[in-house]
C-alpha cells in the first residue's frame, strides 16, 4: 500500500514518542509525520491497586481497557489466579494479556466500552449477579464500564492503575505549522488527546488546525469528544493504531 512519500505530514497526538507505534504504522505507508503528543501516561503510586491485588483471587473478573491497565497490573502481579476471567477491550490489548500469559475470556467485536458491556450482557446469568469485578483504570477513565456492569448486577472495584495528564508540547512550533499551512491530517487515539490539544492550543488555533487538516479518530468515543467541539472524524476502520493509519492514509489519497 506504501508508495511515495507525502509531503503533507500527519500530526500524531497518542502518548508516544517520535518512533512510537502509530508513528511507524504510518511511515510505513509513506506518510511524513509530525509528533505532538497532547497527554501523557505515567505510572500511578496506587495503594488501591496494590490492596485489590493483594486479594485477587476474591475476583471474578478483571477488565482491562488499555495497554496500560494491563502493564500496571502485570508489573505487581505477572500471573492471574487460576479461577480469575479476564476481559479486554481491543484486540491489541487482549493480544498484550495473551503474550505475558494471561488468559483473555471475553473481547467485544469493536474496541470501545459499550461494545464491551453488551458483550457481557449477552452471557449474562441471573446467577453471575453479585461477582466482582476489578476495573485497573486511568485516572480520566469514563464511567461507562464502571455503570454498565454494576446495571447488570455486578459488584465494581475501581481503582487507579496509571494517570493520563497533559503533555508539554512545542506550542509555539504547534502554532507555526498551523499558520503556514500543509498539514495532511490529525490523528486521536483517544478524547484525552482532543480535550488537551484544544487546551494547550486554544480553541481558535484548534479550530483553524482542523478547518485544513481533518480529524480521523480511531473509535467512536473520539469521536463524540470531536463532535461535541462541532468537528465530523473520519473514523478508523477499525480501533487499532493500524486501522487509524491506514484510515489516514486512505483520506490523503481521496484529497490527493
Amino acid at each position: 500500500m506504501s508508495g511515495e512519500r507525502s509531503t503533507r505530514p500527519v500530526v500524531v497526538t497518542r502518548a508516544e514518542n517520535a518512533d512510537g507505534p502509530l508513528s511507524r504504522e504510518l511511515r510505513s505507508l509513506g506518510l511524513e509525520v509530525l509528533s505532538w503528543p497532547a497527554v501523557s501516561v505515567t505510572p500511578t503510586d496506587s495503594g488501591a491497586l496494590d490492596a485489590a491485588l493483594s486479594h485477587l483471587e476474591s475476583f471474578g473478573w478483571i477488565v482491562f481497557a488499555s495497554r496500560h491497565a494491563v502493564a500496571a497490573v502485570l508489573e505487581r502481579k505477572p500471573q492471574p489466579p487460576a479461577q480469575l476471567r479476564v476481559a479486554a477491550v481491543g484486540r491489541a490489548t487482549a493480544l498484550t494479556l495473551s503474550q505475558r500469559g494471561w488468559p483473555v475470556h471475553l473481547t467485544p467485536e469493536e474496541a470501545n466500552a459499550a461494545a464491551l458491556i453488551a458483550a457481557f450482557a449477552a452471557q449474562w446469568r441471573a446467577s453471575d449477579a453479585g461477582a466482582r469485578v476489578l476495573y485497573p483504570a486511568s485516572t480520566r477513565a469514563l464511567p461507562t464500564i464502571a455503570a454498565g456492569l454494576r446495571e447488570l448486577g455486578a459488584v465494581v472495584t475501581q481503582v487507579e492503575a496509571y494517570r493520563t495528564e497533559a503533555a508539554a508540547l512545542d506550542v509555539a512550533e504547534c502554532r507555526a505549522w498551523i499558520e503556514r499551512g500543509g498539514l495532511g491530517a490529525v490523528t486521536f487515539a483517544s478524547p484525552s488527546a482532543v480535550t488537551e490539544l484544544a487546551r494547550a492550543l486554544g480553541e481558535e488555533d484548534f479550530a483553524r488546525l482542523l478547518d485544513h487538516a481533518p480529524p480521523v479518530a480511531i473509535g467512536h468515543t473520539t469521536a463524540r469528544e470531536l463532535a461535541a467541539r462541532g468537528r465530523n472524524a473520519t473514523l478508523a476502520e477499525t480501533a487499532t493504531l493500524h486501522g487509524l493509519a491506514v484510515t489516514t492514509y486512505r483520506l490523503l489519497q481521496q484529497r490527493a
